[in-house]
């Protein structure tokens, strides 16, 4: 039985390699690629000669199946992605799954990444962040799911594509407000550039500027003493039952939904049951 090896790249500047990855990369029988031709260039930097199959999203379910069986047969396999980790917003997953069902051996190798890149370069909380990836394609759902994470307090990681850019700084205005925004494009590479300003001042930007390159853009998280604010607004004007019947319709049981409502307004939890036997 071989081994599957999950290989991180560089992001951009081929010298971020680990010697690790190299040393994995000399030593495997294959190397499946997102895509060949960018592979082949950071195996020519650093004079490995090895075959390579093409591995991309298009074709990743049938050649997961081809690669387990190379796998059965005992080679050694590496599994790059043009940049970064393979998995994380690029083909990987599903062959990770498949040798977990058929007890396969794999490892994951670390190394450059443009999430952790992105957000200490941000000057952002680094504390607590949602790495994102890519936001959905159709505006109305990326609407929906920025509506769904909107009141989160952590700082948020999105990446993005130059023609998608101005689309996506719109409607992060419309659903989050005009929050503080870091864009960073280029990561590691010779036109790297971080930018921070302000959602609203990124657009006026871009309107006037050639927009090229890959995108990180980490964005401030819910500032909570603003959502406390709101919502207590909102309970304020709530009877005590209908606090309730909020949380249960948002998917909590009654017990749960009690909790809530208790912490909400600091009072006991028997106080607000009393409240909820009729509900």
């Amino acid at each position: 039985m071989g081994k599957l090896f999950l290989v991180a790249t560089p992001i951009g500047n081929l010298k971020d390699i680990t010697l690790r990855a190299l040393d994995t990369l000399k030593k495997v029988d294959l190397i499946a690629a997102e895509d060949t031709r960018q592979s082949l260039k950071l195996l020519n930097y650093f004079n490995i000669k090895k075959p390579l199959m093409s591995y991309h999203k298009y074709n990743e379910k049938d050649k997961s199946e081809l690669l387990i069986e190379k796998l059965k047969d005992g080679k050694n396999i590496a599994l790059v992605s043009d940049a970064g980790t393979p998995g994380i917003s690029d083909p990987g997953s599903i062959i990770v799954h498949k040798c977990i069902e058929e007890g396969i051996d794999f490892e994951v190798l670390p190394g450059a990444t443009a999430v952790t890149t992105a957000l200490v370069y941000s000057g952002m909380n680094t504390s607590q962040f949602v790495f994102i990836g890519f936001l959905p394609r159709e505006n109305k759902d990326k609407r929906a799911f920025l509506q769904g994470i909107k009141d989160r307090s952590e700082t948020l990681i999105i990446y993005e594509s130059p023609h998608r850019l101005m689309n996506t700084l719109e409607i992060l205005k419309d659903v989050l407000g005009n929050r503080n925004i870091a864009i960073c494009r280029e990561l590691t590479k010779i036109y790297e550039q971080i930018l921070r300003f302000t959602i609203e001042e990124s657009i006026k930007y871009y309107l006037e500027s050639n927009i090229r390159g890959e995108f990180v853009l980490v964005i401030e998280g819910r500032d909570k003493k603003e959502l406390l604010e709101e919502q207590m607004e909102i309970w304020i004007n709530l009877s005590v039952e209908d606090h309730i019947r909020m949380y249960i319709e948002k998917g909590l049981n009654k017990k749960e939904a009690v909790k809530k409502v208790a912490r909400d307004r600091n009072i006991s939890k028997s106080q607000i049951y009393k409240y909820s036997i009729n509900l």
